[in-house]
């Protein structure tokens, strides 16, 4: 029998009949494939994610977690942990990336920022690992290896190996001097949900102990929609008032935290640009392609408001953005 013959047996083995209608939902980055499921006039989300290629663990501890907290989260109706097969709740298919051209968009943006400040503060629980040092290091390799290396297989020579070195541990130590909070760490327009006149949260399974301002910026900054500059100036001064009067944040002035907003972006934009190229070169998957040359504009224009970070924001701008542009042409032919 076929994988997807195993998980038609689950839901039949669940249900007591066969399904109504079973189709595949695309668009997820990981290894787990998502179906939606009609059966007796009900809808659900029948969740494939092989214990082989991905540690199912987080997502069902994490889950209990956040719903103890108050957090709307797909229930998990059914689980079958030996093969990895999940029956969810229905939270329906409206996005917050769907609603991004509403008027209403920046209210949107400050519930999403007071969610995200209470998710903060959700207590540390034994599948959040900590975003140290060797965590950090990890996700920035992700750029210098499938990015530089793979993708447009840049030679790195050694004065731009030192320019690299000193801007990582800038980043690291920027990132590791912040408050330590419960953070999502995908935070963005695609992972957060409209069901019910509620906001849910999904893709919740990587959550780790980390920097405040990391989920501000996946959320601010998404590598899938850029906020105008007032606006998110604004949005900013709402996020860093609203930590404040969360307890979140104390003794920082607004300057210092904007630092830690865009050096902790950079990071993070670092790593999405990499992975981008991963998808596309180890998993086969050209959906993220598109989003490199957004990801990497973020890069150049917070980098050059730093001095320190100007040669970064150069060798990124005059050497790695024409790379990746005539990469992706060739890719797209």
């Amino acid at each position: 029998m076929t994988r997807f013959d195993n998980l038609q047996h689950f839901i039949t083995t669940h249900f007591g009949k066969q399904p109504d209608t079973l189709e595949a939902i695309t668009g997820d980055a990981s290894f787990r494939r998502y179906f939606r499921l009609t059966i007796n006039n009900q809808h659900f989300i029948v969740m494939d994610s092989d214990p082989q290629k991905v540690n199912n663990a987080p997502y069902l501890s994490l889950n209990q977690v956040f719903t103890d907290q108050g957090f709307l989260l797909p229930h998990i109706i059914k689980s079958d942990e030996q093969q990895g097969f999940f029956i969810l709740t229905d939270l329906g298919s409206t996005h917050l990336a769907d609603m991004l051209n509403d008027a209403n968009r920046t209210d949107y943006y400050t519930q999403l920022i007071s969610l995200s400040a209470k998710w903060a503060q959700t207590p540390e629980a034994s599948d959040m690992q900590a975003y140290g040092k060797d965590f950090i290091a990890l996700e920035l390799s992700i750029f210098s290896q499938w990015l530089v290396k793979e993708f447009i297989a840049e030679r790195v020579d050694t004065n731009q190996l030192k320019m690299w070195e000193s801007s990582c541990d800038l980043l690291t130590q920027t990132m590791l001097e912040q408050p330590t909070v419960t953070v999502h760490r995908d935070y963005h327009s695609r992972n957060i949900m409209h069901s019910d006149s509620q906001w849910a949260i999904i893709d919740y399974q990587d959550t780790v102990r980390g920097p405040l301002c990391y989920d501000l910026v996946s959320l601010l900054r998404d590598c899938y929609f850029k906020l105008p500059n007032n606006e998110l100036a604004q949005l900013l001064a709402f996020g860093y008032n609203e930590f404040k009067r969360e307890g979140l944040v104390s003794n920082t002035s607004f300057e210092e935290f904007k630092v830690w907003f865009d050096l902790t972006g950079l990071q993070r934009h670092l790593k999405a640009a990499g992975i981008f190229c991963r998808l596309y070169l180890r998993d086969g998957k050209t959906g993220y392609l598109a989003n490199i040359l957004p990801t990497l504009e973020y890069i150049v224009d917070v980098a050059e408001r730093y001095p320190e970070l100007n040669a970064l924001s150069d060798w990124v701008k005059n050497t790695i953005v024409p790379k990746v542009t005539k990469r992706l042409e060739q890719v797209n032919l």
